[in-house]
C-alpha cells in the first residue's frame, strides 16, 4: 500500500507563529492602523507568554509594522502623508529598474509568468474581494521584481514589502471599482510584455507617482496639518521621468 501524500508538520518556534498571526491581522485590517495593543492583552488573547509575544512584536516592528513608544506601549504603524510619499518615491525608482529589466529580457518563461500574474489580478477585481484585489495588486509588483532577476534589487523590496502591502491596501480601497484598477496596470504591463524597456519603466514610474499622489492628498484631507510631504515640505508633487 502507498503512503499518502501528506504534508510534513513544519515545528517553528512559538514567536515566529505569533508574528505571522500578527502580521496578517496587521495586513489584513482586523487590526488597525494606528492601533495600540499590549503584551498583556495579546499574550491572553493567543494563549501565548508575554516574553513570546514581546519577541514577535520585535521582529514586526523590524518589518515597519510596529513601534515601541516609550511609557505608552505598542502602537501599529498607520499611514502619515510623509510615509506615503517615502513609499512611493522608493517604489516607482526601484520598479521603474525591475520593468525595464523584465521587458529587455522578455521570453517565453518570463510572458507566462507575468500574464498569469496579471490575470490572478483581472479574477481578484472581478470578486470584489478587497483582500483578494490588494494580495493579487501586490503579487504582481512583486512578480515583477523576482522576474528582473536581481538579486540586489529583490533583497531591497523585501526590506520594505510589508509596508508595500499597506500602502496598496490603502490605495486600492480609494478606488470604486475593479475594472480601474485592471485599466492602471494594463499600460505599464503591455510594454513589459512587448520587450520595450523604455516606455516600460517610464509607465511603471507614472503609474506609482500618480497613486501615490492621489493617496497623499486623501490621508491630508483627513490630516490637513500634515503639508510636509518631503523632510524639507519639497517635492510635493514629483513628476515622472520622459522615456528617453
Amino acid at each position: 500500500m502507498s503512503l499518502l501524500k501528506v504534508p510534513k508538520v513544519i515545528k517553528r518556534p512559538a514567536e515566529v507563529q505569533a508574528a505571522d498571526v500578527l502580521r496578517e491581522s496587521i495586513m489584513s485590517g482586523t487590526i488597525l492602523p494606528g492601533a495600540r495593543v499590549t503584551e498583556v492583552q495579546l499574550a491572553e488573547e493567543m494563549g501565548l507568554s508575554r516574553a513570546t509575544v514581546r519577541s514577535a512584536l520585535h521582529q514586526l516592528e523590524k518589518e515597519g509594522l510596529t513601534t515601541l513608544i516609550p511609557y505608552t506601549g505598542w502602537t501599529v504603524i498607520s499611514l502619515t502623508p510623509k510615509d506615503v510619499w517615502e513609499l512611493y518615491t522608493l517604489r516607482s525608482s526601484v520598479e521603474r529598474l525591475a520593468a525595464q529589466l523584465v521587458a529587455a529580457n522578455m521570453d517565453d518563461t518570463r510572458r507566462k509568468r507575468l500574464n498569469r500574474l496579471m490575470q490572478v489580478l483581472v479574477d481578484a477585481c472581478e470578486s470584489d474581494s478587497p483582500d483578494k484585489i490588494a494580495e493579487a495588486d501586490f503579487a504582481l509588483h512583486k512578480g515583477i521584481i523576482t522576474l528582473a532577476d536581481h538579486s540586489r534589487l529583490l533583497s531591497q523590496y523585501e526590506f520594505i514589502e510589508r509596508q508595500i502591502r499597506l500602502y496598496i491596501r490603502s490605495s486600492d480601497s480609494l478606488i470604486e471599482d475593479g475594472e480601474t484598477i485592471v485599466e492602471q496596470h494594463r499600460p505599464f504591463v503591455n510594454a513589459i510584455l512587448a520587450g520595450d524597456a523604455k516606455t516600460a519603466g517610464a509607465l511603471s514610474e507614472a503609474h506609482n507617482l500618480s497613486e501615490g499622489q492621489k493617496l497623499i492628498d486623501h490621508l491630508q484631507e483627513l490630516m490637513p496639518d500634515n503639508s510636509a510631504i518631503s523632510p524639507e515640505g519639497r517635492l510635493k508633487h514629483l513628476k515622472p521621468r520622459g522615456k528617453n
